[in-house]
Formats: C-alpha cells, sequence, structure tokens
C-alpha cells in the first residue's frame, strides 16, 4: 500500500531547506524513509558536507531503469507575506500551502509515496531515484550526482525531472547561466568625481549594455524553435545591485548578478564571453583614470537547455502515461539538459504550475498532487 502523498509532502515542508542553509535534516529524514523498505541511498555531499544530494536504485541491477528527479532545495520566504506559516503544510480550499508544495516538494511526495508499491512490485527495470541540492542557485548540485549515478548505478534509459508543469510534456527549456560581478572603483568627494571612479556608475553601463541586449534580442529573427518560448528570446536580467558609501562620494564597490536565459541553439557561454568583452572595455577606460580599479565578472554557473528529442523515450513514455499530446516549451532551467547532455533521454513532467513557485502562499492543488501521484503509480506499472 502506498501512503499518501500528502502525510509525506507535511514531513517535507517542515524541512526549511532554503539553499543558503543545509538540506541534511530532509535528508536524513528520506533516507530512514527509503531504509525501511529496505532501500540503499547514496548521498554526493557538496564541499563542505553541509549539503547532499540523494540517489538509490529500486528493483533488479539491469539497464534500461527510469530516472524520477526532484531538487530538495527551496528559495526564501524573507520579505514576503505569507497568509500561512511557510514551512507547516496547510490546507485551504483544496489547496496546499507552503513553501515548495509546488517546487518541487510535492513531486517528491508523490515519489516517495509510491515507494512501498515499487519494492513490492516485480519490476522488470529499476526506478532510479535523483534528489539534488542546489538546484535553485544553478543547478549546481545535479552534474556530480548524474556522474556518480552513471558511475554506480545501472545504466537507465530515461529520466523524467518534476517540475511542475500542470502534469504536461515539457520537451524543451531555456538554459541558463550567470555573471558575478564585482567593481572596483576609487573613492573621491563627488564635487571632483572627475578624479574619482565610481563603481556605481560603471555598473550601470554595463546594466545598459545588458538592456541593449534584451532589445536586440526582442528585434531579431526567431525561427519555429524560438518561436514556442515565452518570450521567444534569450533574456539578460540583472535582478539585485548593492554598493557605495555615501550620496557624495564616488562609489569604491558595485556588485550584482546578471542572469541569462537562452533559447536553445544559443551558447550560454557565447553570453557571457561578450559581457566579459565589454566589461574589459570600461575597465582599460576606468583605469586610465586610476590604476588601482577594475571589474571582476566570474561566470557562476552554466545550465544547458533542453533540447527536443527525435523519437525521444521519454517523451513517448510521458505522453502515453498522462495522455498529453500538446506541444509545451518552458522559458525557466531545470537538470534535465544536464540529464540530457550526459546521454539520458529527457523531459520535464510534473505536478503544480510553475505561476505559484517561488512567490508568498506557494501552493499546490489536491487534484494536482492526487494527479502526481497516479502518473508516478502508472510508471511503477509500466514497469513492472
Amino acid at each position: 500500500m502506498s501512503i499518501p502523498s500528502k502525510d509525506i509532502l507535511a514531513n517535507l515542508v517542515s524541512y526549511p531547506t532554503v539553499s543558503n542553509s543545509s538540506n541534511m535534516d530532509l535528508v536524513n529524514w528520506i533516507c530512514d524513509y527509503l531504509g525501511r523498505f529496505g532501500i540503499k541511498t547514496h548521498l554526493d555531499y557538496n564541499q563542505g558536507r553541509s549539503k547532499a544530494s540523494i540517489y538509490a536504485s529500486i528493483g533488479p541491477d539491469f539497464p534500461g531503469g527510469v530516472i524520477l528527479s526532484g531538487h530538495t532545495d527551496v528559495v526564501p520566504v524573507e520579505g514576503q507575506k505569507w497568509q500561512t506559516n511557510p514551512w507547516e503544510l496547510t490546507e485551504k480550499n483544496g489547496k496546499l500551502y507552503g513553501r515548495g508544495t509546488c517546487d518541487m516538494k510535492g513531486f517528491l511526495a508523490n515519489v516517495l509515496a509510491k515507494v512501498p508499491e515499487m519494492t513490492k512490485a516485480k519490476l522488470r527495470r529499476p526506478i532510479q531515484l535523483a534528489f539534488s541540492r542546489d538546484e535553485e542557485i544553478g543547478c549546481i548540485g545535479a552534474p556530480p550526482m548524474i556522474n556518480k549515478i552513471r558511475k554506480h548505478l545501472p545504466p537507465a534509459q530515461l529520466a523524467i525531472i518534476g517540475e511542475p508543469s500542470m502534469l504536461k510534456v515539457v520537451t524543451a527549456h531555456k538554459g541558463g547561466t550567470a555573471i558575478s560581478v564585482h567593481i572596483k572603483g576609487y573613492e573621491v568627494h563627488s564635487s571632483i568625481m572627475h578624479q574619482g571612479v565610481s563603481a556605481i556608475m560603471y555598473g550601470a553601463k554595463l546594466i545598459e549594455w545588458v538592456n541593449q541586449q534584451n532589445q536586440n534580442n526582442k528585434e531579431k529573427a526567431k525561427d519555429n524553435a524560438t518561436k514556442q518560448f515565452n518570450p521567444p528570446y534569450t533574456t539578460l536580467h540583472v535582478g539585485k545591485i548593492k554598493g557605495g558609501t555615501a550620496q557624495n562620494i564616488t562609489a569604491k564597490n558595485c556588485w550584482f548578478f546578471v542572469e541569462i536565459r537562452c533559447v536553445p541553439g544559443e551558447d550560454p557561454e557565447m553570453w557571457v564571453s561578450r559581457f566579459q568583452k565589454y566589461a574589459a572595455k570600461l575597465e582599460s577606460e576606468m583605469k586610465m583614470v586610476n590604476e588601482n580599479v577594475g571589474i571582476d565578472a566570474s561566470n557562476w554557473f552554466n545550465v544547458p537547455p533542453l533540447k527536443p528529442e527525435i523519437n525521444g523515450l521519454a517523451e513517448e513514455m510521458a505522453r502515453r502515461l498522462t495522455g498529453d499530446n500538446s506541444n509545451n516549451v518552458v522559458s525557466y532551467a531545470t537538470e534535465a539538459g544536464q540529464f540530457q547532455e550526459k546521454g539520458f533521454s529527457a523531459v520535464v513532467c510534473g505536478p503544480g504550475s510553475i505561476e505559484q513557485a517561488h512567490g508568498a502562499d506557494e501552493y499546490i492543488s489536491l487534484n494536482q498532487l492526487k494527479a502526481g501521484e497516479n502518473f508516478i503509480g502508472k510508471i511503477v506499472k509500466e514497469l513492472t
């Protein structure tokens, strides 16, 4: 008998696995839960061993299995006005509220709820679980986990990534990259600003370059694949900036991040190179005033896009089991592109809507949670 997803989701939500803190309490709970069914778990730690990804295999040690992938971390709640406790599952009007209910502990709960059924079924091929750390800060936990899965588990055929898609089958998504920018200026009184170098004002030049690229991308011609996305072009974004000492001092420091979401067919590293080239040009200009200034523009992460597959095994299975034959692409990035890059057929298909993710009063509907559980149940039957 399976355990209700709702009960497991209540446990998962109670662990505040925000990306800037440890996820080990949640990891230990999942390991203990899987251990009760005789499932051996493997952990892939971060450098400080404060976080870990979990992977496991259920069923025979045969090739051709299915990977069910999701992430354990969630985004912060600070500054958001919640009507409920974000770390306590709250049911109201057919909806389950709490941080991570939609993105994406609902899917993890669906998978874990079906573990008893998986262990009792006579699986012909294995079901492999892949629950990563640090997805919300650039999918940096998935690549080392995927490498270890390939090394230690029987080779699987396909991966289903349970990001919220309303259980629509998503066959393509944008790639992602980010640049960490630190501009070091030179402080003088603002009345003689020509003798100083304002880190913030040079930061503004870089941000204006970002704005110009968005305009250029918006105006250039789109191919048939690109037209499917919303928006149908690569976007560059600056969401947070800090720096400066006082309003009458040229800023000594400025920090910000540039987030880039690339349509398939465009190389994220190309965009990083273009940004760094323009930054180097500005740095030369700054150094004409003072040699002790500079711009550090470091590539923070790269997430490859998910590309449509011809006769993809993951797409075929997901469509057959969900009955969804619509054409779906998304502008958010997932570890699906990372699985695909390592040779796995991959799709995104999970319960809940991305519109409910990351905001205050995040929720998943009871109907979607139940539909997600049914989807995992069909996968179990498919492999039995």
